[in-house]
């Protein structure tokens, strides 16, 4: 199932804006070798193991661009596959095959690559309560994708946007003159302006979790770049008060540990800044 900012005018924008960016006034590598009657057929090969995502997308399209093309999908969203799998069968005419690969691969090998990582760092902590988050260190523009992948590896979005919640990072509370401040602002805004929205704050150390404390008024608190040890007694202060986020520097060796300090979210930035797409092919038979 689609999250609800996954809109089919979203998708629709996003495809036209790429194809225009990548083919301009035409393909013309495939204008000028392909016969504008051929059809060929192709399928999209599995060659690594992982999780596939961006089928829909993929689907979307091929039918925007060319109407005519038509999909056999064999695989979905959210499968976990491995090399030799073929995940659909596109027939149609040639030069539109051709000149909508590139797009379909890129969007899903990215996407395939982040449900996978996700899925990976989902399983390691099974159990334990705590859930996996994205963030916004995300790709301008494609931002909504991955997230969407973030989704199908079974992880949870953390906020959107700038938008949609209030995060008082460490520079928000540097510049608003201390974590008192930021807050009494933030809810004097909020209030101001009738709006609606959870109230997130970083945490460098234990003094800082008990001024947040002291001041209340939140919904989240985040521990940043904390030990385990500082972690443990952070939620001990917290008491189950506020929900609790762990974030910096979280790898495949620490998750396990830092989930098992009881914080309910674990955030990872390389979810979608640094992760290794899938290898996938579109090849004609």
């Amino acid at each position: 199932m689609q999250p609800n900012y996954i809109t089919e005018d979203l998708i629709h924008k996003f495809i036209v804006s790429a194809l225009a960016e990548d083919i301009g006034d035409g393909d013309h590598s495939t204008l000028a070798a392909i016969p504008a009657s051929q059809t060929e057929r192709a399928r999209l090969l599995v060659k690594d193991s992982g999780i596939l995502a961006g089928v829909y997308l993929a689907n979307k399209i091929f039918q925007i661009f060319d109407k005519t093309l038509e999909v056999q999908i064999y695989l979905e969203d959210g499968v976990a596959v491995k090399q030799g799998d073929v995940a659909f069968v596109v027939t149609g005419l040639a030069r539109s095959i051709l000149t909508t690969e590139r797009l379909v691969l890129n969007c899903m090998q990215r996407m395939s690559g982040i449900a996978t990582k996700t899925n990976h760092l989902t399983r390691l902590i099974a159990g334990t309560g705590a859930m996996v988050l994205d963030t916004r260190k995300t790709t301008p523009n494609f931002r909504m994708l991955e997230k969407w992948a973030v989704r199908i590896g079974g992880g949870s979005n953390h906020r959107i946007g700038l938008f949609d919640m209030i995060m008082l990072k460490d520079n928000h509370i540097d510049m608003a003159g201390g974590i008192e401040q930021a807050i009494i602002r933030t809810k004097d805004y909020l209030r101001a302006g009738n709006r609606n929205l959870k109230i997130e704050i970083e945490t460098r150390n234990l003094e800082e979790v008990e001024k947040v404390m002291s001041v209340g008024g939140v919904d989240i608190i985040m521990l940043d770049n904390m030990s385990l040890s500082e972690m443990r007694k952070a939620i001990r202060i917290i008491g189950g008060k506020y929900k609790t986020e762990a974030s910096g520097n979280i790898t495949e060796e620490t998750i396990r540990g830092v989930a098992e300090c009881g914080v309910d979210f674990i955030s990872v930035g390389a979810l979608t800044h640094s992760v290794k797409s899938l290898d996938l092919s579109l090849k004609a038979f």
